[in-house]
């Protein structure tokens, strides 16, 4: 497929229908504010936004052309300006698929090709929108299956439609229910029945007090939300399947409306990280992510990078072993940190609960009695829960290695656990407050140039946290505990 080809036409069917449901959507508030004489003026405006938009889609789709030779991946648009971009082939690491209901009605797809280099800036990846989904698909297949021959390994994990009860338990869930409930009022606003729809809820419960009555409401935002987060995982999980692919890649496809094709190369994998939130960790349940060189910071605040979906935790150490090539979780006993780290987590813990509390008995004996007895109320209820909070981050503290790994724990409200590969760790990095000195603690932050680029092992004891890193990744720091024992006979 070395010549020169063009991007599919059916492009422009997805920016009509696109452009036409903005045009909608756009025009029905207006409509329902300035009424039936708006509507010829609307109908003109969209008719120009569809055909302008399509003019433009055309112009692009005549002037872009790619190919794909032995050496390189190489894409062109020539129109005002003449730009060219190309990747060469060994640098490729990763070839993602995306096409949403649109697209999949109409066959095509957006294929979106990285080196992991410079991809914030946009020079280290080529994205070609749309192609016909078989054409994706192969060039998928061609540009990193380097070993043809390999057999592939099969799925790793695949979706079980059990996983979905993990769906409520996140915090997407009471975001999602009281943003239904502002979207409503917003609806109703456009009708101007804002008011009215808020005396109608408080309505449907009769004679009960407007504390109660707002305590349902509540809990109709609550199932709003679990009903939310329960569709949203069906979205981007569904038909979830993980695979080994020949060549040496990861392939993980999902999504029910809009579906998802994600290609990381295995010689970029570093390590994993097992991501277990607050609810989804009472629960049993817990997700993994991969921590890969070459991926986008942006990429460490969305689900470009995991691997597994909240599942159980069985699983997903399972998953990650598989991954990884070693069983580790559940292989590692990881070293506790030394009572001095759970004083620092209460004293903090404590030192947050109480600032609210303090600021409202003061403003109480100032102004009102009600806020003493709202900092009173306050207080009984917030300072167990940041004790619990801060016993749990404690317990969650830990490290160990294995002959190929170094793993670390910690967090309470989200508890990750990455197993990084010794090899991948690229430097240390040893602070110690003075808080810290006194109690004898410190926090050594392994360098890699995967995921984060750093994590950290907070609150460890000093001298058997460099013995630990000095074992981690021999010679390391050789420079640094040499200075430190000069410095402790002087």
């Amino acid at each position: 497929m070395s010549e020169w080809r063009r991007l599919d036409r059916r492009s422009l069917g997805v920016t009509a229908l696109l452009l036409a449901g903005v045009s909608v959507s756009a025009g029905v508030p207006i409509v329902i504010g300035a009424g039936l004489p708006a509507l010829g003026w609307l109908g003109a405006g969209a008719v120009l936004l569809v055909g302008g938009g399509v003019l433009a889609d055309l112009v692009r789709l005549r002037r872009t052309r790619f190919r794909c030779t032995a050496e390189r991946l190489e894409a062109e648009f020539t129109f005002v300006v003449h730009t060219r971009k190309s990747l060469p082939r060994e640098r490729i690491r990763n070839v993602d698929l995306t096409a949403n209901p649109l697209h999949r009605a109409l066959g095509v797809a957006v294929l979106s090709v990285g080196t992991g280099r410079q991809e914030s800036s946009g020079q280290g990846r080529i994205t070609l929108a749309p192609l016909a989904l078989a054409d994706a698909e192969a060039l998928r297949t061609e540009l990193l299956h380097r070993v043809a021959e390999e057999p592939a390994d099969g799925p790793l994990a695949t979706l079980d439609p059990r996983w979905i009860r993990y769906a409520p338990v996140s915090f997407v869930a009471p975001a999602l229910g009281l943003s239904a409930f502002g979207a409503l009022f917003k609806v109703a606003d456009w009708f101007g029945a804002g008011g009215g729809l808020l005396d109608w809820l408080l309505d449907l419960f009769g004679e009960l007090p407007l504390a109660v009555s707002i305590l349902f409401l509540l809990a109709l935002a609550v199932a709003a939300g679990v009903v939310g987060a329960a569709g949203l995982f069906a979205e981007m999980w569904w038909h979830y399947r993980l695979e080994r692919e020949p060549g040496g890649t990861l392939h993980v496809r999902r999504g029910l409306l809009t579906t998802r094709s994600i290609t990381l190369e295995e010689q970029r994998l570093r390590g994993v990280e097992v991501v277990e939130p607050l609810g989804a960790r009472l629960a049993g349940a817990a997700r993994v992510d991969a921590v890969a060189t070459g991926m986008k910071r942006d990429d460490d605040k969305t689900d470009s990078k995991t691997l597994l979906p909240a599942a159980p935790r069985a699983v997903a150490h399972d998953v990650a072993a598989k991954v990884l090539g070693e069983s580790v979780l559940d292989d590692v006993l990881l070293v506790p940190h030394p009572l001095a780290a759970r004083g620092r987590r209460l004293r903090w813990a404590l030192l947050a609960a109480a600032a609210p509390v303090l600021v409202l008995l003061l403003l109480g004996v100032l102004l009102t009695d009600v806020l003493l007895v709202l900092g009173g109320a306050l207080a009984v209820v917030v300072l167990p829960v940041a004790v619990a909070l801060a016993l749990d981050a404690y317990r969650s503290l830990g490290h160990g290695t294995t002959t190929r790994h170094l793993v670390s724990r910690r967090g309470t409200l989200r508890r990750g656990t990455v197993v990084l590969e010794r090899d991948g760790v690229i430097g240390w990095t040893v602070k110690q407050s003075v808080f810290q000195r006194r109690r004898g603690l410190a926090t050594f932050t392994a360098t890699t140039a995967a995921g984060s680029g750093a994590y950290s092992i907070r609150d460890a004891g000093a001298d058997e946290g460099l013995a630990f890193a000095g074992a981690a990744v021999p010679g390391l720091l050789t420079p640094f505990a040499s200075a430190a024992a000069e410095a402790s006979r002087a």
